[in-house]
């Protein structure tokens, strides 16, 4: 489908232009008191920051902070398991469309994994669980060609492979069983299926490197281009009821309040999983000798380590405390908004914590990864045993 034909709506509503503007509407409108569901405490704001700059400090005491990425998961345990990788793929343009495809189907296998899941991993015996066993886990899968269609060329992805894979092949792959419960494996596969599908519906695109070829080897690459692919060509793959005239917009939700133009209007886009995905495509880009440009203009990641950093720090308060005793779905309004909200003070935490640091030009991505997921998730540790503050029932493909 060519650009032309995608409504003006539907392009407006995957520019992370309209994720900021719309976010920050909310923020405005929770600071003015007019949110059903949180207030906002400006000065709780400061605290935050300074939680978040401990925790990078502690974390990269170096301040050589890498970029939030599904390549910190492949990191688990002080191995640098991309050097498995380049020792058995010969070739720079072959190693760099391995990447590309272990990054596509890793981050997509990164829902969450449960509370008593957890992965051995074969030689080292190191045992991981939520996202550092889900990476080290596909990683190892990736390496035995499970998703593959070439047993002569198992380093790689192919919609071939996807289509043929089953919840035997990968709970045995993932060390699924009685004693060792992975939430949503059903879903996982079906969500592997559906890529393959889309890689089969773009020309030349069989697997996922093919899809983001056309970037490489033409001057500096817009993290913006990397993420306008991905939704151009797998919106279809979230499994949302977000649509318009036919199209469907992915992680995009209903909000009464949210302005816009025309068929826009009362969207509020995230688009968290593309742009995480976007995030950890941008070493094997850098690797490849890429150099990255416009890296600001991705958002911070809406997601429940990062929304829990304000609420458990009290920058957002619910009006009614009630409301963590139930559970929540990803299209109900207090997740749209508190994702917004999270996106809008992701904004105005990142210069306050690049100040406590004295690094004037950290990435965002970067203080993501120090950094603000990583300080939400030591206070869900420390305050509820990793629990997110809200309950929610997601399928894994929005948190």
């Amino acid at each position: 489908m060519s650009h032309a034909d995608v409504p003006a709506a539907v392009t407006a509503l995957r520019r992370t232009q309209t994720i900021r503007e719309r976010a920050r509407f909310l923020y405005h409108r929770a600071r003015d008191g007019g949110s059903a569901w949180f207030t906002v405490d400006d000065d709780a704001l400061e605290r935050a920051a300074s939680e978040v700059a401990a925790v990078t400090r502690d974390n990269y005491p170096d301040l050589k902070i890498p970029y939030h990425s599904r390549w910190r998961h492949f990191e688990a345990g002080g191995i640098d398991r991309r050097q498995q990788i380049g020792a058995r793929v010969s070739g720079g343009d072959a190693l760099t469309r391995a990447m590309v495809d272990l990054t596509v189907v890793s981050v997509l296998l990164d829902a969450g994994a449960g509370p008593d899941w957890r992965y051995t991993e074969p030689g080292t015996g190191q045992t991981f669980t939520r996202s550092e066993g889900l990476g080290v886990a596909s990683l190892h899968a990736f390496c035995d060609g499970l998703f593959s269609s070439d047993p002569h060329d198992p380093l790689r992805v192919d919609a071939a492979g996807l289509a043929r894979l089953d919840t035997h092949a990968l709970g045995r792959a993932f060390q699924v069983g009685p004693g060792n419960p992975l939430v949503g494996l059903d879903g996982r596969v079906e969500l592997l299926h559906r890529l393959g599908g889309a890689l089969t519906e773009v020309s030349g695109a069989a697997r996922p490197s093919a899809l983001l070829e056309p970037l490489l080897g033409r001057g500096p690459v817009a993290a913006h281009d990397i993420l306008d692919r991905l939704l151009a060509s797998l919106s279809g793959i979230w499994l949302t009821p977000s649509a318009i005239e036919g199209h469907p917009l992915g992680d995009c939700w209903p909000h009464d309040a949210v302005p816009g133009p025309g068929p826009s209007a009362g969207w509020m886009p995230f688009h968290k999983l593309s742009q995480w995905l976007t995030y950890s495509l941008l070493e094997p880009f850098e690797w490849a000798g890429e150099r990255i440009t416009g890296l600001d203009e991705l958002t911070g990641l809406p997601e429940y380590r990062n929304g829990g950093l304000f609420l458990d720090t009290g920058v957002l308060r619910l009006r009614d405390d009630n409301l963590t005793e139930r559970a929540w779905s990803v299209g109900d309004q207090l997740i749209i908004e508190w994702r917004a909200l999270t996106v809008a003070l992701l904004d105005e935490i990142a210069p306050l914590v690049r100040e406590l640091l004295g690094v004037p030009d950290l990435p965002l991505a970067c203080v993501l990864e120090g950094g603000t997921w990583a300080a939400g998730r030591a206070l869900a540790q420390r305050l509820r045993g990793g629990r997110p503050p809200l309950v929610i029932d997601s399928d894994g493909t929005v948190f």
